[in-house]
């Protein structure tokens, strides 16, 4: 009688198990449903990345070397005076290497001179100065200027907000796809978060200089923080 009435307890929890979760109830892979879910969250940027860089090119090295270090003190005393703290500068990149031409006449390599390069990165807390840092960089020597990157304080917490909208997207086209076969979806079995490339990447950056204040036309456009996911879905039964 003891086996009987644990066998019979065994069955009755299979069965709330099976109840409890649709999915499990109808485990064939044959009765899945593959989906794909898209959202995106917008956001005004509050932070922005600078990558820089003072080129010189002299046929001394020395010279070389030290027109690139007046170029970049020059710049760290523009990041001083712009209340940017030192943790957030970054100058320690340098190359250097010769270069050479090739002599036709002579079939010979000829010694040009020596190239010298010093990198600069700044992360930005506070956008009102971006035009005053960018045009002041160039003012002081810098020569190479990339489109800063701009980005959220809020990047995790909104990414996650964009993940839910991808995962509610994902379960709303395999509801649609299920209600077109004249079933319905029973649960989910599976799902997983792709990084759909940068987190945060710039719509739109304006920088439009004009002869009274160039500092002042540099205007940053909402940044778009994508999510996606792939969902397996199961459907229900006959």
């Amino acid at each position: 009688m003891f086996r009987a009435l644990t066998g019979a307890c065994l069955c009755l929890g299979a069965l709330l198990v099976m109840v409890g979760n649709p999915a499990a109830a109808n485990d064939d892979p044959a009765r899945r449903v593959s989906v794909t879910g898209n959202a995106s969250v917008a956001v005004t940027p509050d932070l922005a990345r600078l990558s820089l860089g003072v080129e010189a090119r002299k046929s001394d090295l020395g010279e070389a070397r030290d027109e690139v270090s007046r170029v970049a003190a020059a710049f760290l005393s523009l990041c001083k005076r712009l209340g940017i703290p030192e943790n957030k500068i970054q100058t320690t990149g340098l190359n250097i290497r010769p270069e050479y031409r090739w002599d036709s006449k002579t079939r010979e390599q000829r010694f040009e001179g020596y190239y010298v390069q010093r990198q600069l990165q700044v992360e930005l807390n506070d956008l009102d100065l971006l035009g005053q840092l960018i045009e002041g960089a160039v003012d002081a020597g810098v020569n190479q200027v990339s489109p800063p990157s701009l980005d959220s304080s809020r990047r995790d917490e909104l990414h996650r907000e964009a993940l839910a909208a991808a995962a509610r997207d994902a379960r709303a086209n395999a509801q649609v796809l299920a209600k077109a076969l004249d079933t319905q979806v029973a649960g989910v079995h599976s799902i997983e978060a792709f990084d759909a490339g940068p987190v945060a990447r710039p719509m739109m950056m304006e920088a439009r200089a004009v002869a009274q204040d160039a500092a002042a036309t540099y205007q940053a456009a909402d940044i778009r923080i994508d999510a996606r996911v792939n969902a397996v879905f199961a459907l229900a039964g006959d």
